[in-house]
């Protein structure tokens, strides 16, 4: 399994593993694979936190996951810190979307948080909210790859990630898109399929990913949408993809961080019940269909708004169904991709590696047979 990207990395496999939980991170890492840590929850003093257990629980390197989308609402503002382009952006939601919000989680008796507990509405979806964060990750020599969720990084960012020593990639949906990361000079590429958990593409990831490893040439290719099963990563890396960036199959471990009737909901989900709605982040995510997602498609209802701002209206109903999962098992936040179809019972995540490669182990060993018989 190993590939250049490992030994770029100092990883045993190609396994990456997107999560917001940092056990998972460092458990993966440990396990020879490389945890990637979302930080679009965090504030810099929250990141900095997470990051500095990572260096002391994580053996090798880790990774972590940026959201500067290339195009959001109050891009091109210049010249506001962090809080004031919050501030200006809350001018821009309108009333009625936090008042339908509002009476949505009221409706199904999910509580508000402690007053102690309140947190900010913008976090790291901007280029001005993510640049505190990128100087924590600078400070961590562990951190050795950054990727973006949402379109191509800023120039300057590539270059100051990659002046630091470390790799800078993102996540594309499509050919145009990782032609765009190519000529930027990115690293790598994640190319996600329409299966995948969180924003996606159309095209499924067995059509896209032969399209893009074509189109990229020898830019390191991680496939991700749909992958849970050591076949799969088989398949992925058989069409030249340098790796598999996993996601979903990560909240259903043992060390996630997710509430149990939350993490019920995903056992307990077949792969039919995911949908790709604008209705949380204002940009297309899959996610497991509820209430929620329900009541912003019917034509009476407010449209969700563009990126940032429908997250600035859903930021609440994300925290409260965090904290109240019983309450806001219909309406709570669950993206996740149609692999949750697979996602039966709960695991340790380093038994998961293992699996993921005595799968892919099992699945060369099947072709080869195949091979032979010729």
């Amino acid at each position: 399994m190993r590939t250049e990207i490992c030994d770029r990395l100092g990883i045993e496999f190609p396994i990456f593993a997107f999560t917001h939980c940092r056990d998972v991170a460092a458990a993966v890492s440990n396990a020879g694979g490389i945890g990637v840590l979302g930080a679009v929850g965090f504030t810099a003093e929250q990141l900095e936190v997470e990051l500095a257990w990572l260096d002391e629980h994580v053996t090798g390197v880790y990774g972590v996951d940026l959201v500067i989308p290339s195009k959001y609402e109050g891009k091109g503002v210049e010249g506001l810190s962090p809080d004031e382009l919050e501030a200006k952006l809350a001018e821009m939601v309108p009333q009625g979307h936090r008042d339908f919000a509002e009476q949505l989680l009221n409706e199904h008796g999910v509580p508000h948080l402690p007053a102690e507990e309140q947190v900010n509405q913008l976090l790291g979806w901007t280029a001005t909210t993510v640049a505190p964060q990128i100087e924590v990750i600078l400070n961590h020599p562990k951190a050795k790859l950054v990727a973006n969720a949402l379109g191509t990084p800023p120039d300057d960012v590539i270059k100051q990630i990659q002046d630091s020593g470390r790799l800078i990639g993102a996540l594309c949906g499509s050919v145009k898109h990782a032609l765009a990361h190519k000529a930027a000079g990115l690293d790598f590429v994640v190319c996600q399929g329409t299966e995948g958990g969180g924003h996606c593409g159309e095209v499924s990831s067995m059509v896209l990913w032969p399209q893009v490893i074509d189109a990229i040439g020898d830019l390191p290719l991680l496939a991700a949408g749909g992958i849970g099963n050591g076949r799969q990563v088989a398949a992925a890396m058989a069409m030249g993809a340098a790796g598999a960036w996993t996601g979903s199959i990560w909240l259903t471990v043992e060390e996630a961080n997710i509430p149990p009737a939350q993490m019920q909901s995903y056992l307990d989900a077949s792969s039919s019940d995911t949908v790709r709605s604008r209705a949380w982040t204002g940009k297309p995510a899959r996610m497991l269909k509820n209430d929620w997602t329900e009541a912003w498609e019917q034509p009476e209802n407010p449209k969700p708004l563009p990126m940032p701002l429908q997250m600035m209206v859903a930021i609440d109903g994300v925290k409260r169904g965090h904290r109240y999962p019983e309450q806001a098992k219909d309406v709570n936040f669950n993206p996740v991709g149609q692999i949750v179809g697979m996602m039966n019972k709960v695991e340790r995540s380093a038994d998961v590696v293992a699996r993921l490669i005595q799968e892919y182990v099992d699945a060369c060993e099947r072709l080869n047979k195949l091979n032979d018989a010729l």
